[in-house]
C-alpha cells in the first residue's frame, strides 16, 4: 500500500539541503513522506517515481531501495557540493566567520557514496541522480562537534544555488566513468590521470565499477591491477 505522510515522518532531523531537495523534485503536483510498504520515502514526483534524497553514503538504502523499486521506479537523488561556504556562529547565533572550502566536488564522488552498497544500480527501476549544488554549512562553536572542526558542530546545510545533473538511468550510463576503449587496459593510476582525480577515488571507482560488471581485471603491470572494459569478476 502507498499512503501519503501529513505528519513530517522522517523529518526530525532533516537539513535545509535535504528539505529544499525533498520538495523541488515532488513539485506543486507530487507529494512527500510517503509510506510505501515497510518504508517511507521521500517524496514522490509528478512522473511517479519514488524519490530518496541521499547526501552521504548508500550504505543506509541498501534494504530499502529495493522494497521501494517492487512498487515502481525509485530515483536517488545525490547532492554533490560544487562549492561549499563554511559559516561558523557562536551559541548565541552571531556569525563569526565565513569562509570558502578549497575542495570542489565532481562526478566522480558518487562512488565514495557507493562503496558500501556498490550493487544499488543493479536493482531493476532504480535510477541514480547526481545534482551539483553550492551550500552554506552551518556551524556552531558549542565544544561538541569532532576535533577536526575543533569543536564545532555541523547544524544545518543549506542550498544557495543549483547547477547541473547527471542522470544515470541505465547501468551503461556508468560507462560514462572508463574513459577507455573496449581495447585498452588500464590502472587505478591510469584512471586518474585521465580522468584528473586522486588514485583513491579511482581505486573506489573501479570497485564499484567491478562489482556492476562493467569492468574486469586482467592482470598485473607491476604492482599495479590491470583493467578493461567489461566481463565478469575474475575467480578469487
Amino acid at each position: 500500500m502507498v499512503v501519503p505522510m501529513s505528519g513530517g515522518i522522517g523529518t526530525k532531523n532533516e537539513s535545509s539541503l535535504h528539505r529544499a531537495l525533498k520538495f523541488q523534485y515532488a513539485g506543486e503536483t507530487g507529494s512527500t513522506e510517503y509510506a510505501v510498504g515497510e518504508y517511507v520515502c521521500d517524496g514522490i514526483t509528478p512522473g511517479g517515481d519514488y524519490i530518496e534524497i541521499q547526501t552521504g553514503s548508500f550504505g543506509p538504502l541498501k534494504q530499502k531501495i529495493p522494497v521501494l523499486a517492487a512498487w515502481g521506479p525509485v530515483r536517488i537523488i545525490h547532492p554533490i557540493f560544487s562549492a561549499k561556504y563554511i559559516e561558523t556562529f557562536d551559541e548565541a547565533g552571531n556569525l563569526l566567520r565565513r569562509r570558502k572550502s578549497g575542495r570542489k566536488g565532481t562526478a566522480w564522488d558518487l562512488f565514495k557514496a557507493l562503496l558500501y552498497a556498490p550493487e544499488l544500480p543493479l536493482v531493476p527501476n532504480v535510477s541514480v541522480e547526481l545534482v551539483m549544488v553550492d551550500v552554506a554549512e552551518k556551524r556552531i562553536t558549542d565544544g561538541r562537534g569532532s576535533w577536526r572542526r575543533q569543536g564545532t558542530s555541523i547544524v544545518d546545510r543549506e542550498i544557495l544555488a543549483r547547477h547541473e545533473t547527471v542522470l544515470l538511468r541505465r547501468l551503461k550510463d556508468y560507462l560514462l566513468f572508463v574513459p577507455f576503449t573496449a581495447r585498452e587496459a588500464f590502472t587505478v593510476r591510469d584512471l586518474a590521470g585521465r580522468a584528473d582525480i586522486d588514485e583513491n577515488t579511482a581505486r573506489k571507482c573501479l570497485y564499484v565499477l567491478a562489482r556492476l560488471g562493467l569492468v574486469r581485471r586482467t592482470g598485473k603491470t607491476g604492482r599495479w591491477l590491470t583493467y578493461q572494459k567489461g566481463g565478469p569478476l575474475p575467480a578469487p
